[in-house]
Order: structure tokens, then sequence, then C-alpha cells
């Protein structure tokens, strides 16, 4: 989580709206990885 507030902040996002931000992006992430590993292993 800091890692990904570090980032925010050297791309110039504010704190608040990456926190706000972040639990939309993670599900998006586990769900495309979910799919490629359905797609490699199906």
């Amino acid at each position: 989580m800091s890692a990904a507030l570090a980032l925010g902040d050297a791309l110039g996002v504010p704190p608040l709206a990456m926190a706000e931000l972040l639990p939309v992006i993670e599900a998006v992430m586990v769900a495309k990885l979910n799919e490629q590993m359905e797609t490699s292993h199906g």
C-alpha cells in the first residue's frame, strides 16, 4: 500500500484520491489475473 501511495505521489496524484482509487484498481487487477489464469489452464 505504501508503495502504491508513493507512486501516486510521484505522479502528482493526491493521497486521498489514491486511497479512493486503489481498491477499485485492485479489484480489476485481480479479476484480470484470474481470467488469465483460467485461460492458460483451461
